[in-house]
């Protein structure tokens, strides 16, 4: 069994661990973090269950090996909420009823937030692109672009009133 030391930044703690060289990241974040938001779905990349942000990209975390995440920045489901505040995307789904079982929205909240962090303005299009690797078998889809879109704008106001404040 190799194990090799990795350093990794989750949801903005630094954590030096080692890790089987086998071991996926997805079960590093469930197993030895016990951040159990980042669900386990198909283990082929298909669901996006599993999705983490790795240095703000999204990426599915059941095909990919721990030890590549060495060096560098993961944000969990976990992360999203700060001060006991909701991130605009968790309030969008909220609002919106874009979530029914739960069991996609980790990784449907997760390549939203991406998403809106690269594009704060999608249009109706460009959200379906980016949650196209994320499957719900739930909601149709609607509600959640609604949310997503809801979250877009709370963002919005949210950048003018610290601009009109500072």
């Amino acid at each position: 069994m190799s194990m090799h030391k990795i350093k990794v930044t989750v949801n903005g703690a630094a954590e030096e661990v080692e890790v089987e060289a086998r071991l996926l990241l997805v079960h590093h974040l469930r197993e030895n973090l016990r951040l159990t938001g980042t669900h386990i779905g198909c283990d082929t990349t298909h669901c996006g269950a599993c999705t983490v942000l790795l240095d703000g990209k999204p990426v599915k975390s059941c095909t990919m090996l721990a030890v590549q995440a060495d060096g560098r920045e993961i944000r969990t489901v976990e992360g999203l909420e700060q001060n006991g505040k909701l991130h605009p995307v968790q309030e969008g789904f909220w609002e919106k009823h874009g979530l029914q079982c739960g069991f996609c929205t980790p990784g449907m909240l997760m390549t939203s937030c991406a998403l809106l962090e690269q594009n704060p303005h999608p249009s109706e299009l460009q959200i379906r692109e980016a949650i196209s690797g994320n499957l719900c078998r739930c909601t149709g889809y609607v509600n959640i672009i609604k949310a997503v879109q809801y979250a877009a704008e709370k963002q919005q106001a949210q950048k003018e009133a610290a601009h009109a404040a500072a």
